[in-house]
């Protein structure tokens, strides 16, 4: 498995470097320099906008979680979207280490676990609407008739099935306590005993369906704000493009990408999504494949030192055991 992601990797980068030599190398790091570190400082300092409501959509959808629970849910948010982009997991695995964060700033580990189901439920629906967006400026700016009828097609069947499986899994939640069983005896083994107490946490959860309709909302909202921040800093590099067109851009690269989610990363599969939906609404390909890279220069800004300091965090709680087991054997 290992060795697999590892060569998915290299294959990812390698497809990456292609797409950047095809374009042309000068071309792309020319870009890269006009958006230079006051973009890439841009970046880093706006990511707490997106941050911010992820964490409050995560927040929200537990009618019960004290105050105290906001702070610590947006920090486990760093932590489950720094894993996912930087280490070479699945997106489970970066689920499994945001609830692991949550856990260690004083949320329980029902809840922890459970709401991350529930918060990744709402986040593929609001994904699902954004998507729906993008599709939607996309027919708007080519038409149904034009040369481009099967790049419409393929994100409309993408957009159809995704919808389905959304569907499915939402189903499955409410309705199939086994699979919640399941895929924690599978992912989370020392939770496997409790996975009766999570299922049921997260039923109850589906109880309020008010907020869980504000989880989706509040996470539209930070696909957006994200989608703010890509045209902010395209605009400060001298970009002449539209809000309404980066939206568009960031909407469909996004739904790429989730669709091609065994792709460690993303590596490779975003610069090529970049490099070829970005001049259908004006965004030069250098530039396009130049925001990509600006925006994995902000995720190792950012995700290195908070996977660090959660490193941390672990380490001195081990350590700390260490003295308690000692005198406990000693007894």
């Amino acid at each position: 498995m290992k060795l697999g992601l590892f060569l998915a990797a290299l294959v990812g980068l390698a497809a990456a470097t292609a797409i950047v030599g095809f374009i042309g190398v000068d071309g792309v790091f020319a870009a890269l320099s006009g958006m230079g570190w006051r973009g890439l400082a841009f970046l880093c300092l706006y990511t707490a906008i997106p941050f911010f409501l992820l964490g409050t959509a995560w927040f929200v959808i537990d009618e019960g979680a004290p105050l105290r629970h906001w702070a610590a849910l947006i920090w486990a948010r760093v932590i489950r979207d720094s894993g996912s982009e930087l280490l070479p997991f699945s997106h489970i695995g970066g689920f499994v280490m945001g609830a692991r964060a949550a856990i260690l700033q004083g949320v329980a580990p029902a809840t922890a676990f459970s709401t991350t189901v529930v918060d990744v439920t709402t986040e593929i629906i609001a994904q699902l609407g954004f998507t729906g967006l993008g599709l939607g400026m996309l027919i708007a700016a080519l038409g149904l008739h034009s040369s481009h009828n099967a790049l419409i097609g393929a994100v409309s069947a993408g957009l159809l099935v995704s919808a389905g499986g959304a569907g499915l899994f939402l189903v499955l939640q409410r309705r199939g306590g086994g699979l919640i069983e399941a895929l924690t005896a599978r992912f989370i083994p020392a939770a496997a005993a409790r996975a009766g107490e999570l299922s049921r946490a997260v039923r109850a959860l589906y109880q309020n369906p008010a907020r869980i309709c504000a989880g989706v909302v509040i996470h539209l909202g930070a696909w957006i704000a994200s989608g703010v921040g890509a045209w902010i800093a395209l605009k400060l590099a001298g970009a002449q493009i539209s809000l309404a067109s980066v939206l568009a851009i960031e909407s469909l690269v996004t739904a790429v990408r989730s669709a091609a989610f065994v792709a460690p990363m993303g590596i490779g599969v975003q610069e090529a999504a970049y490099a070829l939906i970005g001049p259908l609404f004006g965004l030069g390909a250098e530039l396009a494949v130049a925001l990509s890279l600006l925006k994995r220069a902000r995720d190792l800004a950012i995700g290195v030192p908070a996977l660090l300091a959660w490193q941390g965090v672990e380490g001195l709680r081990l350590i700390s055991r260490k003295p308690a087991l000692a005198t406990g054997e000693a007894e």
